[in-house]
C-alpha cells in the first residue's frame, strides 16, 4: 500500500507566497523567516512531491509541470485552511464592511470573495459597488468605502498597497475581423464613455505612433464594450482578466499595433487600521485578485532564496 503524503502547510504558504512575490527572499521577509529556512521549506517540498517543482530559468527558476500543479492545490489548501481558522476564532464577527471593485474585477473576482466570506461571517453584512478607478478613489477618500481594488489613475491615496502590474492588451473579436490599419485607415475603437483611464491610453499609445483612430463606438458599461467588440465594430485595451469568450487578445506585433503600457493595480484603504470585519475582507480580497491575475503581473522574476 502506498504511504499517504502529508503537506506541510508552513512550507505551502511560503511556496505560493514566493510566487505571488515573485521572489522567495521577499516571500521570507514577508512570512518572518530566514532565507536559508524557506530554502529548506522548498527541498522539503520537493521532497513530499517526490519529483522536481523548479527548474532553472536563466538567473532564476521556474515551475516544472509538477509545480504547476502543486500551486493550484496549495492555493485550495491555504485557503480551506484560512477560511476555517476565520471561522472559529471570528465565529461573532458582526457589522459592515463597504466594497469597491474596478469594472473587470466584477465577475472575475466578487463572486469568490463574497462566497468565502459569507461562509466564515454569515453576521456581516456586504455593500459592494462596481465602478471606474477615478470614482472608487474618490469614495474612499471622501470615506464612502472601507476598501476598493482599482487601476492606479495618477492620484496617490494615503492608506494603497501596490498589488501588481498588470499587462494591457489589445482586443478583438474571437472570430477574427480584419482591420483597415494597413489600408492606412483610421484604427476604430471601442471604449468606455469619457472620462476614463484606458480610453486615454489606447488613444495616447496610438497617437505616439502615428497611426490615425477613431472612436467607433462608446458605452457607459464593460458589458457594452464586449458586445461591440464581438461584433466587429472595433478594437479596445483591457487586461486578460475576466475576458468573455466572445473577445480575445491581439497581438500587436502581428496586426502592426503598437505595444502597450502596463498599469498598476492598487487596493486602497479608507483607514490604517480597518476595522476587524473590514481587514478580513481586505485579506481575501487580496488573495482573490492575485490568483486573477494572469501569470506575467504574478510570477514574473522569480528569483531564489540564495
Amino acid at each position: 500500500m502506498q504511504q499517504r503524503v502529508t503537506f506541510d502547510l508552513d512550507v505551502l504558504r511560503s511556496f505560493v507566497t514566493g510566487m505571488e512575490l515573485g521572489s522567495f527572499a521577499r516571500a521570507a521577509e514577508r512570512l518572518g523567516r530566514s532565507t536559508s529556512a524557506v530554502s529548506a521549506q522548498l527541498k522539503k517540498l520537493e521532497e513530499q512531491a517526490a519529483t522536481p517543482i523548479f527548474r532553472k530559468s536563466g538567473r532564476g527558476l521556474a515551475l516544472t509541470e509538477a509545480g504547476e500543479t502543486m500551486l493550484g492545490y496549495a492555493r485550495r489548501l491555504i485557503e480551506l485552511n484560512d477560511e476555517a481558522a476565520a471561522a472559529i476564532h471570528d465565529v461573532e464577527l458582526e457589522g459592515w464592511v463597504r466594497l469597491g471593485l474596478q469594472e473587470d474585477f466584477g465577475e472575475a473576482v466578487l463572486p469568490d470573495v463574497l462566497g468565502r466570506f459569507a461562509r466564515a461571517h454569515p453576521k456581516v453584512k456586504i455593500e459592494a459597488r462596481i465602478a471606474r478607478s477615478s470614482e472608487l478613489a474618490d469614495k474612499i477618500t471622501s470615506g464612502s468605502l472601507d476598501i476598493a481594488l482599482a487601476w492606479h489613475n495618477g492620484t496617490m491615496l494615503t492608506y494603497s498597497e501596490h498589488v501588481a502590474d498588470v499587462p494591457m492588451r489589445w482586443i478583438g473579436p474571437a472570430k477574427r475581423i480584419e482591420t483597415s490599419l494597413l489600408d492606412g485607415e483610421p484604427l476604430p475603437l471601442v471604449a468606455l464613455e469619457a472620462p476614463c483611464l484606458l480610453r486615454t491610453v489606447a488613444t495616447e499609445t496610438l497617437d505616439r505612433a502615428g497611426l490615425p483612430w477613431r472612436m467607433a463606438f462608446s458605452s457607459p458599461s464593460l458589458g457594452g464594450i464586449w458586445a461591440a467588440v464581438a461584433a466587429g465594430l472595433g478594437l479596445t485595451i483591457r487586461t486578460d482578466i475576466g475576458l468573455p469568450a466572445s473577445v480575445s487578445t491581439i497581438q500587436p506585433e502581428i496586426a502592426g499595433l503598437p505595444a502597450l503600457p502596463k498599469m498598476a493595480l492598487y487596493l486602497h484603504r479608507r483607514d490604517a487600521e480597518l476595522e476587524p470585519v473590514a481587514a478580513r475582507l481586505a485579506d481575501i480580497l487580496l488573495e482573490a485578485a492575485r490568483q486573477a491575475l494572469p501569470d506575467n503581473a504574478r510570477t514574473a522574476g522569480l528569483r531564489a532564496v540564495a
